[in-house]
């Protein structure tokens, strides 16, 4: 290799000395004479789920008017995830041409693999229990409902996928669900439905959710038509399958046991005035 700027030699050597020491046992020098060098880079310090050794050789313009030159090594790194990470590095040179870039690259592939592992390994949430409340028939039409207890997204898909992998129930002619989420953290729901081809179906259905102030659940209607027309008693029927299921799962309490409840305590009431007096 041709002998380099005094200058350039002396911040390469000292930029040499700093990953060295900061990385330890993770810098390896390749070849010292032609200034190449590799650094093993893991997600984390404990238990490292992904490595890549990013290789560097040094031109004698770098850092002054030329990038080092690079190798990404990685068996699994290939196609996109490889592209967007060079377009990242190569950033990083064009954001700061003229200084030395090796700890902010090595960072960057740092950040890349510590992202990858986070996306690899999403939360894993624990299927909800399904209960599958009683049939109503009308005209040889069938409507059924389901629920289930769910506090995020990701439970919703579960439960519907596990229903699906029931024949009958996939091939329902419609399954109509509402559900509806309680944040605690923003104070708001975080709510959606599905019609399933039973126009406004599921929207009347997170109504009546909504004017029942349910929350953290979710209600599957299946209705397997019959071939006669119903008319509008398929609304009917899908809002009572549904009231009935979050009844006997005590998401709500009928309106006579409450005006029995209070006036069993105006009865107690009078009953100790009288005793009173």
């Amino acid at each position: 290799m041709a002998e380099g700027d005094p200058g350039t030699d002396q911040r390469q050597n000292e930029e040499i000395e700093a990953m060295a020491a900061i990385y330890g046992d993770e810098w390896c020098v390749v070849d010292d004479c032609a200034k190449i060098f590799c650094i093993r880079v893991n997600d984390t310090a404990k238990n490292p789920k992904w490595t890549l050794c990013l290789q560097v050789l040094l031109p004698n313009e770098y850092p002054s008017t030329a990038p080092p030159i690079y190798q990404l090594n990685a068996p699994w790194l290939r196609g996109q995830e490889r592209m967007d990470l060079s377009n990242s590095l190569e950033e990083i040179y064009i954001q700061n041409i003229g200084e030395s870039i090796l700890y902010q690259w090595v960072e960057k592939v740092r950040e890349f693999l510590i992202q990858k592992s986070q996306m690899a390994e999403p939360e894993t949430e624990e299927l909800p229990p399904i209960d599958h409340g009683i049939p109503i028939t009308d005209r040889r039409s069938t409507f059924q409902a389901h629920l289930a207890p769910v506090v995020c997204l990701q439970q919703v898909k579960m439960v519907l996928s596990k229903l699906y992998e029931n024949k009958k129930i996939a091939n329902a002619t419609h399954n109509i669900y509402a559900y509806r989420i309680y944040c605690e953290d923003k104070q708001t729901f975080l709510q959606d439905c599905e019609d399933d081809g039973e126009t406004a179906a599921g929207g009347r259905l997170l109504h009546l959710m909504e004017i029942l102030n349910v929350r953290n659940v979710l209600v599957i209607v299946s209705r397997w038509y019959g071939g006669i027309l119903i008319g509008p008693d398929r609304f009917k029927h899908i809002n009572n399958c549904a009231r009935n299921i979050l009844l006997e799962k005590n998401y709500i309490t009928l309106p006579e046991e409450s005006s029995k409840a209070v006036g069993k305590n105006k009865k107690v009431k009078k009953d100790k005035k009288r005793s009173e007096h």
